[in-house]
């Protein structure tokens, strides 16, 4: 039995690590921080390959339900979203027969939103919808919600009936009102990232180049990320200085982004390293700049584990990174599109190892703003003041 302080929360989330990309992990950085609180988290999410159906760490039960035709870790086929809500609607039922729940935290409008909508008004539970990019806003996506009517009518429907909204990024609850129409309270709640405390290990050590500039990029392999870009300023860059790109992550952009290295002969000079777990901080902390040329960010958790990594970031300016990144200060932001701006920022952070080891002293203490012990705390908030209280 909880104490009374203490929540017993229902957690619905279609990607949650090691599936999915950055709404998973924001999801699970949150979790963590209030599991390790004494509070209760039951997460429901998809299926995938070999991991356990059920799994337990601490005060957090994971249930993973079948979807159809999740072939790919990074990515979820239409019918494996499709198949997550009566797959979660079924688990939490028998869930819900055994134990008494607070409240419901449902992450993304879309797929899980109409489970976490149903599961509500089927019991009565308060549900906090947290929203992120991809459910409301992507400008590369064919289905993108936003400019799809079934899916419009269903993310604004499932805006409107959430008991509270969160959004991770200014920008997105922009895009929420804008293109939805949403009139009601969004608390606007920056994502955290969790303090590292493993290891570092040397460029030797990673198999990486010891004598250059290293430039890291991180993310699924999409065509939001934009990679195909990136590697057209390292080509200009390479032209005049001894630099080295790391890729990490996978996704259906690889074969891509393989075949536009080739093409400009660029295969000692870029790394795509395929999927990184926990040791994507250890690659970052060898490197010396993070990059991103990704043409929209809900907000892009990547950008903290890069400065928890210690490292200046150069990105656009379009997406929720503009909420925290400052120009001149954590690295560059540059308009979006502009190339040519863009390789010259890259050449001023090549160029300086004393600006690069000024703005990794700043991110180095800036960085402490954005742990997760605070953004869990004004979760806890809006959970707690909508949360129903059990015996």
């Amino acid at each position: 039995m909880l104490d009374n302080d203490k929540l017993n929360i229902l957690t619905l989330n279609y990607e949650y690590p090691p599936v999915g990309g950055g709404g998973g992990y924001i999801c699970k950085n949150v979790m963590d921080e209030l599991a390790e609180n004494g509070h209760k988290i039951t997460v429901i999410t998809s299926h995938y390959d070999n991991l356990p159906k059920e799994e337990s760490f601490g005060n957090i039960d994971i249930y993973r339900v079948p979807v159809i035709l999740r072939t790919k870790q990074d990515v979820g086929s239409l019918l494996s979203l499709l198949s997550y809500v009566p797959s979660c609607i079924s688990k939490a039922q028998k869930l819900m027969q055994k134990e008494q729940f607070d409240i419901i935290n449902t992450h993304f409008a879309v797929p899980s939103g109409p489970a976490g909508y149903y599961l509500s008004k089927k019991s009565g539970l308060p549900n906090v919808l947290t929203i992120y990019g991809g459910d409301i806003y992507d400008p590369t996506k064919l289905l993108s919600p936003h400019k799809t009517p079934l899916l419009k009518n269903t993310v604004r429907r499932m805006l409107e009936t959430a008991d509270h909204i969160i959004s991770d990024s200014n920008d997105i609850e922009n895009h929420a009102r804008n293109y939805y129409g949403i009139k009601k309270e969004i608390t606007v709640i920056p994502p955290g990232v969790r303090p590292y405390k493993g290891g570092e290990k040397s460029r030797k050590e990673l198999g990486l180049p010891e004598d250059k500039i290293i430039i890291a990029t991180l993310g699924r392999l999409v065509v939001r990320k934009n990679n195909t870009e990136l590697i057209e300023v390292m080509k200009n860059l390479c032209r005049d200085f001894d630099c080295h790109l790391l890729i990490m992550g996978d996704g259906p952009e690889r074969s891509n982004l393989e075949k536009k290295i080739r093409q400009y002969g660029l295969e000692g000079k870029i790394t795509l390293t395929g999927r990184v777990g926990e040791e994507k901080f250890q690659i970052m902390s060898a490197a010396d700049i993070y990059v991103s040329t990704a043409i929209h960010e809900g907000f892009g958790l990547v950008f903290l584990e890069a400065m928890e990594s210690g490292l200046p970031v150069v990105s656009y300016n379009n997406g929720g990174q503009v909420d925290f990144l400052i120009d001149g200060t954590t690295g560059f932001l540059v308009e979006f599109g502009d190339t040519e701006k863009f390789c010259d920022r890259l050449i001023k952070l090549i160029r300086s190892k004393e600006m690069r080891n000024q703005m990794v002293l700043h991110n180095q203490g800036y960085i402490k703003e954005f742990y997760t012990s605070r953004c869990a705390d004004k979760y806890l908030d809006i959970l707690n003041s909508h949360r129903v209280h059990t015996q």
